[in-house]
């Protein structure tokens, strides 16, 4: 696309001390049910971690890995090193990698409604079949459903949230979707805690009750309403405008729907998204969708909450002790979240994820230096270098939960302009799983062939991406979501990489123009 033929269409200045608007019921209702999208994630990602630690379950399906379990003669960190085994938790993460990638066109054509519906009813069918499911085949499919559903979910409701929100409040409500996902988290290791005990088939309870939130979410996404941005940029501008008003609690929305209606001008003039956002001036949001998701994960937080059960039977807790420590470090996720939630509007993205950072790479090199001298391949953790080990994991979990846990999804979701938001946000959720994929396939592999060094593997990658915030990007808070493109060229490296602007009446200097 021409960049010199819109120049005039965009948002062509700052508005945002003009906005009017309050929470009201409307907005937290709306994002009230549309994080329960992320409620399903976290218990997806929860529940197969206690699942595959379950011996009716194992000795079903992964039969190999039950007789390693019980086999004395194990090399600790190996145990459950099997690519079957992985599979089953990796597969929904490669569905929900291809979804995201089908749900964009969805989302930018459709509204963000409809992608949040369908991956409603792919959760719904997902459950189901993993709740009756008699072979491997059938656990797969199911997982791969549950997948789609995720695609569509974490594509849909962090935009959805991000821009139903006021700007003053976006942080803070952006992280319910975060909020939710640890809530599922812990629901669900809560959950089979439980259903351990139920023998046979506690397992198959475990799976099906992904069924429950995923039947809110798909009612809920038939009740919520449209985002206002969503509206006008397919040319509703009148019903764009009315809903505006109601989510705002005030007629007085003027400056909020210039802006909107500047970015639709803007996005409707371009055909293809994915080809945009890879012009240079949308460089500094790609770098930050692709950086924010996979740091995210790098962080290791994911190999923690998958595999807490398995990593602390590896380490020489008992069963149901490895899911009791499981269930601590997920309600540590949850509460530090709640710590995010109430501070960054106020500090900041900047200082939570340079804070964070820190306390995480402090935490994984002291579990590193307890197991590397104290827990070999065939020895056991004493009981009080294994409470050590679960305390220092719980820290990590806290510094977390309150940076790169929320973080990691809010600021991709809060910097894209109107007319790549929703492709920026597909790439996002796409590397976020295939990263997620990539570790979870690879884990139980590299815990067996690195021992105590995965967790220093991991402190490596914090220390790159705490030096990255530091150096790359911007403070976002109080940015109208509208005008965040405004914001890059005053940065000091971005504005050397992003392209000179045509000066067009009514457009400011340099620092305030717009992102052609």
């Amino acid at each position: 696309m021409a960049g010199g033929g819109v120049a005039a269409l965009g948002v062509k200045k700052e508005r945002a001390a003009e906005y009017k608007g309050r929470m009201t019921l409307a907005v937290g209702m709306a994002c009230l049910v549309a994080a329960v999208g992320g409620a399903i994630f976290g218990y997806d990602i929860g529940i197969s971690g206690g699942v595959t630690s379950m011996d009716p379950f194992l000795k079903k399906f992964f039969p190999v890995v039950f007789r390693k379990k019980n086999d004395d003669g194990q090399n600790n960190y190996c145990k459950y090193d099997n690519q079957g085994l992985s599979a089953f938790t990796s597969s929904l993460y490669l569905a929900g990698l291809v979804s995201s990638l089908v749900a964009s066109p969805v989302t930018r054509n459709y509204g963000r409604r409809a992608s949040i519906v369908c991956g409603g009813l792919s959760f719904l069918a997902g459950a189901t079949l993993n709740a009756a499911a008699v072979n491997l085949v059938m656990l797969i499919l199911g997982r791969i459903l549950l997948g789609v559903g995720i695609g569509f979910g974490n594509q849909a409701v962090p935009l959805y949230l991000s821009e139903m929100a006021p700007a003053h409040l976006r942080g803070a409500l952006n992280m319910m979707f975060q909020l939710a996902t640890t809530l599922g988290i812990f629901t669900a290791n809560m959950i089979n805690y439980g259903t351990q005990h139920i023998r046979p088939w506690g397992w198959r309870l475990s799976l099906g009750l992904a069924a429950a939130p995923a039947l809110l979410m798909t009612v809920g996404g038939l009740l919520l309403p449209e985002t206002p941005n969503s509206l006008i940029e397919r040319g509703r501008v009148e019903e764009g405008r009315r809903v505006l008003e109601r989510i705002r609690g005030t007629a007085d929305v003027d400056a909020e729907f210039t802006d909107m209606t500047e970015a639709s001008e803007l996005a409707n003039s371009i055909e293809h998204p994915f080809r945009n956002i890879l012009e240079p001036r949308n460089r500094p949001q790609l770098v930050m969708a692709v950086c924010m998701p996979a740091f995210q994960i790098l962080t290791g937080i994911n190999s923690i909450l998958f595999y807490a059960p398995v990593l602390f039977q590896s380490m020489g807790f008992g069963g149901s002790a490895s899911l009791y420590s499981s269930v601590l470090t997920g309600a540590v996720l949850f509460s530090s979240t709640i710590i995010s939630i109430s501070t960054v509007d106020r500090l900041g993205r900047r200082k939570l994820l340079i804070s964070g950072g820190i306390q995480m790479i402090i935490c994984q090199v002291i579990v590193a230096v307890i197991l590397g001298v104290k827990f070999g391949t065939d020895k056991e953790l004493t009981k009080s270098y294994s409470i050590a080990v679960v305390v220092v994991i719980c820290l990590f979990v806290l510094a977390f939960g309150w940076s790169w846990g929320p973080l990691g999804w809010t600021v991709p979701s809060e910097i894209f302009p109107l007319e790549t938001r929703s492709a920026g946000q597909s790439i996002t959720v796409a590397v976020n799983l295939f990263f997620t994929f990539v570790i979870a396939q690879a884990f139980l592999s590299l815990l067996c062939a690195l021992k105590f060094g995965i967790f220093l593997f991991f402190a490596g990658w914090i220390t790159v991406m705490t030096v990255f915030v530091h150096v790359f990007l911007p403070e976002t808070k109080g940015v109208p979501i509208e005008e965040m493109v405004l914001l890059w060229r005053k940065h000091w490296f971005w504005k050397k990489v992003m392209p000179d602007l045509p000066l067009e009446d009514g457009w400011a200097d340099g620092g305030n123009s717009h992102h052609k």
